[in-house]
Formats: structure tokens, C-alpha cells, sequence
């Protein structure tokens, strides 16, 4: 198991990082299931994408970011795209599991080694790690004003359980 002493580039532990990412992963988890099925593909303001594949761009981030700074390999990548709600949440739960097996592993140098997101960037391990959350938040937010333009109350953002 990898150090789980604070580090100056990271106040928290290892644990506590996933912790707070799989927080995140629950709440967005709630937006999803929040979308009437109808909408989660077909519903956008302003020209933004629909909440449905803003979910796909979460699915194909936040596994492999996890592969690549534990073995330097991007690894699965959620090939297919589902179009339903039931199978984008199967999804979401088995990437979910998948996260939570691979975190406790890696190496504590690998939060500070320099991996390649994207094949494009070359960032640490912990920013890579904090893109992926970053960016499931900034587009979870739309998801907050879609539900919200559909007449349905968003979960609360701090419901993260």
C-alpha cells in the first residue's frame, strides 16, 4: 500500500483524495439519475452539449486518468457510449468500482511523476487526478442548470454521500 503520509504537494492522504473524488462521483451519479430519461440526450441551453454526453466525457476521463497515474497506461476508456440512463449508471458504478480497486495501490511517486494525459499533456499525477475531478464539477454545474430549466430540483451540491 502506498504511504499514506501528507505530503506538501497534497494536505490530505492518499485515502482522503479518493475519498473526496468518490464524493464528487456520488454526487454527479445523483444529477444523472435526476434527468428524466427523455432529456439526458436530447436536452441543451445555449448550445452547450446535452448533460447525457457531458457524461460520456466523464466516463472516458476519470478511469483512465486513475490507469495512467497508477501504471503509466490510459486503459479502458469506455468504448461504447451508452444512450440510456440504466446503462450509463452500470457504467458509471462499475468505472466507480474500478477507481476505488486501483487508488489504494498506487505508488506515492506517481502523484508526483509527470504522465501524459490525452497523449498531449504532460502534467503530475495529482493534477491529473484534479483535472478529471475539476472537470466533472465545471460540467456537473450545467447539469445543475439543465435540471433546473427542466423544472426539477438538482440534488444539493454539498450532498455528496
Amino acid at each position: 500500500m502506498a504511504d499514506e503520509t501528507q505530503s506538501a504537494a497534497c494536505p490530505c492522504t492518499q485515502q482522503e483524495l479518493l475519498e473526496h473524488w468518490q464524493g464528487h462521483r456520488r454526487l454527479t451519479r445523483k444529477v444523472i439519475e435526476a434527468f428524466p430519461e427523455d432529456q439526458l440526450f436530447a436536452f441543451s441551453i445555449g448550445g452547450m452539449r446535452p448533460f447525457g454526453v457531458l457524461v460520456h466525457e466523464f466516463l472516458g476521463m476519470a478511469l483512465p486518468v486513475a490507469n495512467q497515474v497508477a501504471s503509466g497506461t490510459w486503459g479502458d476508456t469506455a468504448a461504447t457510449k451508452p444512450t440510456d440512463k440504466a446503462s450509463i449508471l452500470r457504467l458509471w458504478d462499475e468505472h466507480t468500482g474500478k477507481i476505488a480497486a486501483i487508488f489504494p495501490a498506487i505508488p506515492a511517486e506517481r502523484f508526483h511523476a509527470r504522465i501524459k494525459i490525452y497523449d498531449q499533456w504532460e502534467v503530475s499525477g495529482m493534477e491529473a487526478i484534479q483535472y478529471a475531478v475539476d472537470n466533472e464539477i465545471h460540467h456537473r454545474g450545467q447539469g445543475y442548470v439543465y435540471l433546473r430549466a427542466l423544472g426539477i430540483e438538482p440534488p444539493m451540491f454539498y450532498d455528496r454521500a
